[in-house]
């Protein structure tokens, strides 16, 4: 009788055992479910707010004055060129040499078409542990982070781009005249500098100052939240 009554307790304790066993499986099924869903929406969270980023300000940048209106971006003579400048104005050439920073805005407002796909290739790339460490980063990580890896492969899209324009929006022949009229100037150091290098560095600059603006007003603006992934994932950014 004793014997039966023992089996009849150890039911109970071995099935709740088997049960509580149970129980921490299927909580740590749910948790990894919840961290592997959290990575997957930073992830994809990351991506929207880089491609709203190099969308919108890209684009502004394409249009006539992106650059030559836009301040924080208007591309101006370089150091060597700052004494052109003044020679010409001097001269009473203002008008060409206001003309020749005109034409490098140009060049550089052409190019910049260039940019998206080189941008969206490299946002597609993103891993998880980049993502992650972009959202909990600083007001311009996400930026460094394109900054870094396609800054070689924006070069040498660039480039050629830019040489191109230049030609296509006249600023070579402005600025050969420019550099003819300086070098014709009795006593002065000959200038040849390289305006297609300049310009490509410059309109890159440019590009990666306005997605720095952006990324900044998407992570302090809960109005450029734009999505309800974006709302959820920088809501994340806001606890750290």
């Amino acid at each position: 009788m004793k014997k039966i009554f023992l089996i009849v307790l150890l039911v109970p304790i071995v099935s709740f055992g088997q049960l509580k066993g149970l129980l921490d499986k299927a909580k740590e099924k749910v948790a990894t479910a919840t961290g592997a869903q959290n990575g997957a929406d930073i992830g994809a969270g990351l991506k929207e707010a880089l491609n709203k980023g190099v969308t919108e300000q890209v684009s502004k940048l394409t249009a006539t004055d992106g650059f030559y209106k836009n301040e924080a971006v208007k591309i101006l003579l370089p150091e060597e060129l700052q004494k052109v400048d003044k020679a010409l104005r001097k001269m009473g050439l203002s008008s060409l040499a206001d003309e020749g920073i005109k034409s490098l805005n140009r060049a550089a407002e052409v190019a910049v078409k260039e940019a998206t796909p080189i941008f969206v290739s490299a946002i597609k790339n993103m891993s998880f542990k980049d993502a992650k460490n972009i959202l909990l980063g600083s007001d311009n990580a996400a930026t460094t982070y394109l900054e870094t890896t396609t800054s070689t492969a924006l070069y040498s899209k660039f480039s050629p781009v830019v040489k191109e324009s230049i030609g296509k929006v006249g600023a070579d022949v402005v600025w050969a005249k420019i550099i003819e009229k300086y070098n014709a100037i009795p006593l002065v150091s000959k200038v040849n500098p390289d305006i297609n290098d300049y310009v490509t560095k410059k309109a890159m600059d440019g590009v990666f100052t306005m997605i720095a603006v952006e990324e900044k007003d998407i992570r302090t603006n809960l109005n450029s939240r734009t999505s309800d992934l974006l709302k959820k994932v920088f809501a994340l950014q806001d606890k750290k």
